[in-house]
């Protein structure tokens, strides 16, 4: 997961490739503040997933633009809803 605080808008952007990885790119409104982001990332997540706020989690890269991020749930479910999510992404 790529993040770019003060993005402008809450947003999940698409899918990129970096240095041989592929990346969700998400954008929040949040400043990189006192883990201010990574609280408004988890946000953005859970509503676009449709899962409880406590089921994502920053579990590395608390302070870098790359995270790793880990969702509770059940694979196949949360794939099928972030394709979803990602189709009617502006």
């Amino acid at each position: 997961m790529r993040l770019t605080p003060r993005g402008g808008r809450d947003a999940i952007d698409g899918i990129e490739r970096r240095a041989g990885r592929v990346v969700l790119k998400a954008r929040v409104r949040a400043a990189p503040f006192e883990g201010e982001a990574n609280a408004a990332l988890c946000r953005l997540l859970a509503g676009a997933l449709d899962v409880a706020l406590r089921h994502v989690t920053v579990t590395a890269g608390a302070t870098a633009r790359v995270k790793r991020v880990e969702i509770a749930g059940e694979a196949k479910s949360l794939a099928e809803r972030l394709s979803r999510a990602l189709q009617v992404a502006p």
